[in-house]
């Protein structure tokens, strides 16, 4: 390390997982309690518009299957009924029923660091 705080680290990963709010608290929760870092960002999107979290952990090359598998456990897909008024159909014919979609689970995306600061 330098005295700049600057270290090469071609060995890290960067994982970022966009998960719904209701699994963001506790999956941030397991992976530090492993020792892995978290950090938690809110955000909104996707097909349903709900509220998501997305979470930024740098791990050791290494560690990305562990990680991985935790996010596994915590962020399971699911299936939900929601009313047919609250999905983006386009005009105006809706089902009369509420709909069955997919919820939960997430979507990762693993990211080899080039070069990690701390300062």
């Amino acid at each position: 390390m330098s005295a700049q705080g600057k270290t090469e680290q071609p060995g890290q990963k960067l994982l970022i997982i966009i998960a719904s709010d209701a699994d963001a608290d506790i999956l941030i929760r397991k992976l530090v309690d492993r020792g892995y870092p978290a950090t938690k960002v809110s955000s909104t999107g996707g097909f349903l518009r709900r509220g998501s979290a997305t979470i930024f952990s740098g791990v050791e090359a290494d560690d990305t299957d562990n990680v991985l598998a935790i996010i596994r456990t915590e962020c399971e897909a699911r299936t939900e009924f929601v009313p047919a008024q609250a999905l983006p159909f386009p005009g105006s014919i809706f089902p009369t029923e509420p709909v069955e979609v997919r919820a939960g689970g997430a979507i990762v995306f693993v990211v080899p660091v080039e070069r990690f600061e701390r300062t």
